[in-house]
């Protein structure tokens, strides 16, 4: 809220604000986010919290009966954090499965919990996140590709 006139401030041009907004406002948003399991109540409040910066940077009402892809066309934009987080989450794997250090980190992906599974839906995992966003099926398939570092880097520069 500090950031309000700035943003909002029309003294400046829609790009520079959107430049201050990308600078300022999205690494508090996106921290941790390599840590976090993507379940689509979350996409959807970090999708309605880019269009809400929008439409305060666009003087847009609340009330006002303006759909998002006219936001969006309005910014010259794309969303982008949903994005940058699955970016963020695939070349994070990438980096721990390249590196020895984080072998204990390996162990604990690769390995299987003893005992009988809760009855219910199974919860959504940090690991079919990435798998559900790559379209592989296999987490041993997964691991094999993170290991081909311009491979990896590739399939994350190819996502949705």
């Amino acid at each position: 809220m500090k950031m309000k006139k700035v943003l909002c401030g029309r003294q400046l041009s829609l790009k520079l604000r959107i430049r201050l907004l990308q600078c300022y406002i999205w690494p508090v948003v996106l921290y941790g986010c390599e840590a976090w399991t993507l379940v689509e109540d979350l996409r959807k409040k970090i999708d309605a919290f880019e269009m809400w910066t929008y439409r305060r940077m666009l003087h847009i009402s609340w009330t006002a009966k303006v759909s998002n892809a006219e936001v969006l066309a309005r910014m010259q934009k794309k969303t982008e954090l949903v994005k940058t987080i699955k970016q963020r989450k695939i070349s994070y794997l990438g980096h721990i499965l390249r590196h020895d250090r984080y072998r204990l980190l390996q162990i604990i992906m690769v390995g299987k919990i003893a005992g009988k599974r809760v009855v219910g839906r199974r919860k959504k995992s940090w690991l079919r996140n990435i798998r559900e966003w790559t379209g592989i099926k296999t987490v041993g398939e997964l691991f094999r590709l993170a290991m081909d570092k311009e491979k990896f880097k590739k399939l994350t520069a190819d996502l949705q």
